[in-house]
């Protein structure tokens, strides 16, 4: 019984594996590129940004840590020298605008509604951060909250 448990077990986890499409964004590596609706609609092409440091960042209006984190990320946003992508999954244009008045950001901001960018960076907590850098490599990717200071930190190794 303890074996077919063991198989069945793997074989769910084999076509879980399977289900995810392309390569693993790990360090070094292209950042894979992607299109998305703006909040007003416009589509944005994160290979645009090529060029820029990038903040790469996964979050939903839901998601505690986010609601710490994003002032954070305004505030160095607001020094400029590099660029923020910011990934909402799953939900409406009308629910993130709510959010983000709320809390006083105004980041770039676009929507995975489906969660297909999501599940291209394999993301599977929130937040999740990827460092870009001017050339489209991630340089870091940072899972959970961040500081002002964490961002400084992998913006500062990122310098050229």
């Amino acid at each position: 019984m303890k074996a077919r448990t063991a198989l069945l077990a793997c074989g769910l986890l084999l076509g879980a594996c399977s289900a995810l499409q392309g390569p693993q964004p790990v360090v070094g590596a292209q950042a894979p590129d992607f299109t998305l609706p703006g909040l007003d609609g416009e589509p944005v092409r994160l290979s645009e940004l090529r060029g820029q440091r990038v903040l790469l960042n996964f979050w939903a209006t839901w998601c505690g840590p986010c609601r710490q984190e994003m002032p954070a990320i305004q505030a160095r946003y607001n020094h400029g020298d590099f660029a923020v992508l910011a990934v909402d999954f799953g939900e409406t244009r009308a629910q993130v605008q709510n959010f983000i008045d709320e809390i006083g950001v105004d980041l770039p901001i676009v929507l995975d509604a489906d969660g297909s960018v999501q599940e291209l960076y394999r993301v599977r907590g929130y937040p999740t951060t990827f460092f870009i850098d001017a050339q489209g490599v991630i340089r870091f990717f940072h899972i959970g909250e961040m500081s002002t200071e964490d961002i400084d930190n992998y913006l500062k190794q990122m310098e050229p």
